[in-house]
């Protein structure tokens, strides 16, 4: 039960996959569900000067309902929280976070996008034991369901390295509603099987109105 949620038995990679190297990187930026702060974890054993740190949250329409930008250092090895969002009026019941960490020199190192309820969830501790506590209410993410389709613009290049083939794919989102969950395949050919195993630099990623993103692909050829 510890695996299969991460890959399954073709090797193909699920969403909790990437979640989970994301969850992992050396340095991260990250929300917190206890008290709305945004929290950098710095897993090297040095410090890092001048960190800029974008939050932004946005309504199921993708409209911005709060953007702040901080500009700080953080310690080695440490966690510091360098803002926490207001509460915030008008949202609409599932709305989102958008997170981004950039360097001293402008380059993106962090990104996270987290989709939260304004209902909040909540536990029944009356009824909790040593190794469950169940639900009483949950939070509302119906309003998903809602998200229009979106039609994405994909290139992509294959090359091969030594054993390996590469292939960067290049995807773009025209329009002005949320990809929510773009998840990307490579096959062999127009109607053969997904190229399993295979080792992607992201996937099951967002992307949002106006973006675009390049990740490749690794897979033995």
């Amino acid at each position: 039960g510890m695996i299969w949620h991460l890959y399954d038995w073709y090797l193909r990679p699920g969403g909790a996959y990437f979640g989970a190297k994301k969850a992992n990187e050396p340095l991260h930026v990250q929300y917190s569900y206890d008290d709305r702060s945004v929290v950098v974890v710095n897993s090297r054993y040095a410090a890092v000067p001048n960190l800029k740190v974008t939050a932004k949250v946005y309504n199921l329409d993708m409209s911005v309902k709060f953007s702040r930008e901080v500009t700080q250092g953080v310690g080695e090895d440490s966690s510091t929280r360098v803002l926490t969002l207001p509460e915030i009026a008008g949202l609409s019941s599932t709305y989102f976070v958008g997170l981004r960490l950039e360097d001293a020199s402008g380059a993106e190192v962090s990104r996270n996008f987290y989709w939260l309820s304004t209902k909040p969830e909540t536990l029944d501790w009356e009824k909790s034991d040593w190794y469950h506590t169940p639900t009483r209410s949950f939070a509302d993410y119906t309003a998903l369901n809602t998200l229009p389709a979106v039609e994405l613009k994909v290139t992509s290049q294959s090359r091969t390295q030594g054993a390996d083939g590469v292939t960067a794919v290049t995807v773009a989102n025209p329009s002005r509603s949320l990809a929510f969950a773009v998840r990307l395949k490579v096959k062999k050919g127009p109607d053969g099987d997904e190229a399993l195993p295979i080792v992607w630099e992201d996937n099951y990623f967002p992307l949002l109105p106006g973006e675009s993103r390049t990740v490749t692909a690794t897979y033995r050829t």
